[in-house]
């Protein structure tokens, strides 16, 4: 896999082919690049609703075709795309908002054996809703996305100092609230 340098050396080539020729090809490769990591990000954002996520991305690569010529190549090609699409997400959101957000239930039901893999899953999903919206945006960009804090902030439209903050406060909070994981597993370890 190459490095971000020559990832982003090649993006570049792609939006300048795209740009100066028109070039619907260099931009679909671009698409073809980056897709997956957009798709990612609005699932984790939409919490698994995956119809919705790639209904997202779809809009994304269109804004993107349409402001293509607004990228000036000071961020990485895909931390431009993360805000276009964190952008869709948040007008969506907006759009929505009229709608009651249903609480997510326990899809396992009292009745079911539960595995300790699907508990945990389970535990961190709850804890990660009791975060902030800025916090669970800020997590899911830095830790989930591998994005440097000041990429988040320029997805987020954060100033970096607040994209710290958050990270910082919501590692705590889920620390505190996943307190008893760490306990067990050290048990079991026998530490």
């Amino acid at each position: 896999m190459a490095d971000q340098e020559t990832e982003a050396r090649i993006d570049h080539a792609l939006v300048a082919r795209a740009l100066l020729a028109d070039d619907r090809r260099a931009f679909e490769q671009l698409v073809r690049r980056h897709q997956g990591m957009v798709r990612a990000q609005l699932r984790r954002l939409l919490h698994g609703d995956i119809a919705r996520a790639d209904d997202l991305a779809q809009e994304t690569f269109l804004l993107a075709w349409r402001k293509l010529n607004q990228f000036r190549g000071e961020a990485r090609f895909s931390t431009w795309l993360y805000r276009i699409a964190y952008s869709c997400f948040l007008q969506s959101v907006r759009k929505r908002q009229h709608l009651s957000d249903t609480p997510v239930d326990d899809p396992t039901g009292p009745q079911l054996s539960v595995s300790r893999e699907v508990t945990l899953r389970l535990d961190m999903a709850r804890a990660l809703r009791g975060l902030s919206e800025a916090e669970q945006a800020v997590l899911l960009h830095v830790v989930q996305l591998g994005l440097s804090h000041e990429e988040a902030a320029y997805v987020l439209s954060m100033p970096l100092g607040t994209v710290k903050s958050h990270a910082k406060r919501g590692k705590d909070k889920l620390r505190a609230r996943l307190a008893d994981w760490q306990d067990a597993s050290l048990e079991e370890t026998g530490s």
